[in-house]
């Protein structure tokens, strides 16, 4: 086994090929020796602000080279990367840096200066560093966690999730995520999420070129694709379903023959949507992970394999998993209930900070997911326990009756949530980003009519003019539910 520090791997990669492109984002791009360099004086910057080894660095800034200057200065320093969303309300900020006790924000917004607490530095968004500073290397360093996102889950309070893994890259591993050495990584989501950031430093740590978005965009990414000649891209379904409605005479256009794989994950992905992507690219070049930031067990799944296991996320690959009822009883195949994970490693997959995990006896731990397991061991997966809607006695799920909205092809985004009733408890309320004038609602229940039991049509339809999913994919209807509440 031969180890070393993620700076160390990449100085080694810089000496390599200093010339080679690490990043890029529309038309600015870092070589590695030119990100090697930057991350010198911000790191050197970091440690006359007081940073040191374990200390926290809040990384709120948008997709761009800079992020990466900025992950990679907390690496060579060995503190730890705490990145958020450049566009968190103040508040919100502020709570988080409060809770990762963060040494320095890097790109905090006038707005939240007030609120942070005063043991924070901060460097704003345009912040430079001086150029008079050396960028001859640091001292090796190995930060004791090498990310620690943050995760607002069905509660929508902040909390860390800190990597349990310390900042090493083992050279005897192969490469990750159908990565492959020289080559390229579409990266079109937010990298303030875990799933982006994960394969974009892997993708750097494995010597490839990672190809950025500001934020998405269906044609652009599409153009990247075939400008870089990616050889890797990170999807969420949301961003397929943009994509796949594209006019056809534009999206077929794009020479996408450099494109092995397609990774898809952080959202239930609609059967009728992977079917049309495996149709158009192939079912070879299409991937699936499941999985917590958490990182206890993980399941994958190939296209062909699920051409054989339709709608399943794969069989698990890292760690176990199983299914139990409220009681904590494990259910055979075939039974639908809580999906509860368990690490096979000694040490721990990650740490909380601002809550604590939902157990059972023997290190079994669940993320709130519902789903089941077939007879071969391929899992399925239905919907957060938190986010079932029980209506007149019958249990609804949020995700099937938004996977049958999104097959309407004028609905650009949707969410569905309970309002209060009564008498049956809850009603089925769909939030739906489109054009009433185009998609009535008599028109829409009876697109879904074709497609739901009647149980399942929403009650009352309310159409919004803004995508209700981010760039990753995700959605907080608890948040949706209570503003509704409110108003």
């Amino acid at each position: 086994m031969e180890l070393m520090s993620f700076p160390a791997r990449l100085e080694s990669l810089a000496l390599e090929d200093a010339d080679r492109l690490a990043v890029t984002c529309l038309d600015s791009s870092l070589t590695r020796r030119q990100l090697q360099s930057a991350a010198t004086r911000l790191g050197r910057t970091l440690q006359g602000l007081g940073v040191g080894v374990g200390d926290y660095v809040t990384v709120s800034l948008p997709n761009s080279t800079d992020w990466f200057v900025a992950y990679v200065a907390c690496w060579m320093i060995g503190a730890v990367p705490q990145p958020t969303s450049a566009k968190l309300p103040p508040r919100e900020l502020a709570a988080i840096v409060e809770l990762a006790r963060s040494k320095v924000v890097i790109g905090a917004p006038d707005s939240a200066v007030d609120l942070l607490p005063p043991t924070a530095k901060i460097l704003p968004l345009d912040y430079q560093t001086d150029p008079s500073l050396s960028d001859a290397p640091l001292p090796d360093a190995t930060s004791p966690a090498w990310k620690a996102p943050t995760s607002g889950g069905s509660t929508g309070r902040p909390k860390l999730i800190v990597s349990g893994d310390p900042a090493v890259y083992d050279l005897d591993l192969p490469l990750p995520l159908e990565l492959r050495q020289g080559g390229a990584l579409m990266m079109p989501g937010p990298l303030y999420h875990n799933g982006p950031a994960v394969w974009a430093c892997q993708a750097l740590l494995a010597g490839n070129h990672v190809v950025l978005l500001p934020r998405f965009d269906a044609e652009s990414t599409l153009a990247s694709i075939e400008a870089y000649h990616c050889d890797v891209a990170y999807m969420v379904p949301t961003m397929m379903k943009r994509i796949l409605r594209l006019d056809d005479s534009l999206r077929l256009g794009f020479d996408l023959s450099s494109l092995r794989a397609v990774w898809h994950l952080a959202e239930p992905c609609p059967v009728w949507l992977k079917q049309a992507w495996i149709d158009w690219l192939g079912a070879s070049r299409i991937f699936e992970l499941y999985a917590g930031t958490e990182a206890q067990a993980v399941t994958t799944i190939t296209g062909d394999e699920w051409l054989k296991h339709r709608g399943s996320v794969g069989r698990v690959t890292t760690g176990e998993m199983k299914i139990c009822d409220d009681e904590g009883i494990d259910l055979p195949a075939g039974e639908e209930g809580e999906v509860w994970m368990r690490s096979e490693r000694e040490a721990p997959t990650y740490q909380y900070l601002g809550a604590e995990a939902k157990t059972l006896d023997g290190g079994w731990e669940s993320l709130g997911d519902v789903g089941w397991f077939d007879a071969d061991g391929y899992l399925y997966l239905g919907d957060r326990a938190a986010d079932m809607i029980l209506s007149g006695g019958a249990n609804i799920y949020p995700a099937e009756v938004e996977h049958a909205l999104n097959e309407h092809p004028d609905v650009h985004s949707c969410a569905v949530i309970g309002l209060p009733n009564d008498d049956r408890g809850n009603d089925i309320h769909a939030i739906v980003e489109a054009d009433e004038a185009v998609v009535e609602r008599h028109d829409l229940l009876s697109f879904l009519a074709e497609r739901l039991a009647a149980y399942k049509l929403p009650r009352s339809v309310e159409y919004v003019e803004h995508p209700l999913r981010d760039d990753a994919g995700k959605v907080r209807r608890s948040v949706l539910r209570t503003e509704r509440l409110v108003i």
